[in-house]
């Protein structure tokens, strides 16, 4: 399941299938510590193997409810087991208490200032989803102990999230404990995925809890392997039906990037792509393009000229373009054509500049900002997305790029390990280069503007903005994860061939 869900959207399904019958809470929560037992089984098969020791730390809500129940069926295994908990058991909600009390007709209820034993495993059950203000005081001491108490040998598991992470943005509320392994109900978080989300998780396992129900409002989505029909082309069709794509150019020795750009939209399956060049950048250019088209483009009344061929449907503008008066001209008369536009790199420093640019902003418009382009095109939601939380569940990399997205009027792909990628009305999906599918070899000069081409050349080839936009965001981290280390720019279109080759048919 691709879904991520909210702390106030998890709890909407809870709900809703405990009122369908699909289980009580106490159910709920059996069926949670059991997931988290299995899941760490799984990871750690060995542990699977006679008896252990295990220290379980529980909070003051249904999260430590969980953590009773793992305590309880860890003992049913013979394991010895060490319960910590923060908080006074009267308080505990109804379905927590009853399972405290089933533990403690097993074993010991211990504070959590009491001395920490030696053991394999440690779980954490402090807080869930559910955490609204930050982690401070004598329970900030205490996650900071931990930290000094076990070394690498001693497997850490988050129950649900790390204590002290915001479920819904990946921040710190005050500190947060590290884990191996994060075993988390019915959905993955944004937070696991967001910010210093994975930092934090280690991995992430989800399992099951027997709910079945339709959360509020909209749901952000993991990015997924693109089916083949995305990039095939059609039989008997000619190059024109795959869309012409036009790439702005700098000028000399700054025409690299919109190369690149072009590049990309071409090996992605655009029929014909172009490279509108300034007339002295025109022979530097021509000596380094075969199947790239060229085309002279001194200012914008010959780009006006250029866009009178309705067959141009895609413009891609930014990288290397410069910032200059000239420059914000082009941008002017590109937006003012109305036709499916990328705008990157400089072309957001411009657009940043110059609120009437902004304005002619259109709902084909793709705005592909990293975080410093970002902050120069939505100064004020950058400055709310960056403020340090005071309280959960804090502003997020999607809230943030779903308030850019309505702002704007178009699509915006946020750039980053947490590539979020929103269209107005609240479709989002998250395009994670982290766990498994870490990539930190894109971190290099030129590896933003192939990815521009790539949404330029599936905009061209006919898919829908937001899905372009998420689809290049997908296929860029797959190409960087199958060349691998040594990466540079110019190997991504070159690597692309090979992967979607073994796109499922």
């Amino acid at each position: 399941m691709s879904e991520l869900l909210t702390s106030a959207q998890m709890r909407t399904v809870e709900q809703a299938a405990m009122a369908a019958g699909q289980g009580s809470g106490l159910d709920l929560m059996e069926r949670a510590g059991r997931g988290a037992v299995d899941a760490v089984f799984e990871a750690w098969p060995e542990l699977a193997q006679g008896a252990r020791r295990a220290l379980v730390i529980c909070g003051p809500g249904n999260n430590g409810g969980d953590g009773f129940v793992i305590a309880r069926l860890l003992h049913g295994r013979g394991w010895h087991v060490s319960l910590r908990l923060f908080g006074d058991p009267s308080s505990l909600p109804a379905d927590a208490r009853r399972n405290h009390d089933r533990w403690a007709e097993l074993g010991a209820v211990e504070p959590v200032d009491g001395d920490l034993p030696e053991v394999d495993i440690v779980f954490d059950s402090l807080f869930g989803t559910g955490l609204t203000r930050p982690v401070e005081g004598q329970l900030a001491v205490f996650q900071k102990s931990l930290d000094g108490r076990y070394d690498d040998a001693t497997k850490r598991v988050a129950v649900d999230l790390p204590s002290g992470l915001c479920a819904d943005s990946g921040k710190v509320l005050g500190c947060a404990l590290r884990a191996d392994l994060t075993v988390t109900f019915h959905a993955a978080k944004p937070g696991q995925y967001l910010a210093h989300g994975p930092a934090h998780c280690g991995r992430v396992i989800v399992k099951p809890i027997g709910v079945d129900a339709t959360p509020d409002g909209p749901i952000a989505r993991l990015t997924e392997p693109p089916h083949s029909s995305v990039i095939d082309k059609t039989e008997n069709a000619h190059k024109y039906a795959h869309g012409h794509v036009l790439v702005l150019s700098g000028g000399p020795g700054k025409t690299g990037a919109a190369r690149l750009t072009a590049r990309g939209a071409l090996r992605i399956g655009a029929g014909l792509v172009t490279l509108g060049v300034p007339p002295d950048a025109a022979q530097e250019v021509a000596s380094q393009i075969t199947a790239i088209m060229q085309t002279t483009i001194a200012d914008a009344a010959a780009l006006g000229e250029q866009l009178e061929d309705d067959r141009l449907n895609v413009l891609a503008l930014g990288p290397g373009l410069g910032t200059g008066e000239a420059q914000g001209a082009l941008v002017e008369t590109a937006l003012g054509a109305g036709r499916l536009t990328v705008l990157d790199a400089d072309a957001l420093t411009l657009i940043g500049r110059a609120p009437g640019l902004f304005e002619r902003l259109h709902e084909g418009c793709v705005l592909t900002p990293h975080a410093g382009e970002f902050a120069r095109v939505f100064p004020n939601i950058a400055e709310r997305l960056n403020a340090d939380p005071t309280e959960g569940p804090a502003y997020s990399k999607i809230d943030a790029t779903r308030d850019a997205a309505e702002r704007a009027g178009c699509t915006v792909l946020f750039k980053g390990p947490d590539t979020v990628i929103a269209a107005p009305g609240g479709r989002a999906f998250v395009n994670s280069a982290q766990y498994a599918r870490s990539a930190p070899w894109l971190g290099s000069a030129g590896t933003g503007d192939v990815l521009a081409g790539f949404v330029a050349g599936l905009l061209a080839r006919g898919l829908e903005p937001l899905d372009a936009a998420a689809t290049a965001a997908r296929l860029h981290v797959d190409c960087a994860l199958r060349f691998g280390p040594g990466l540079i720019s110019e190997d991504l279109p070159e690597t692309l061939p090979a992967v979607l080759r073994h796109l499922t048919r």
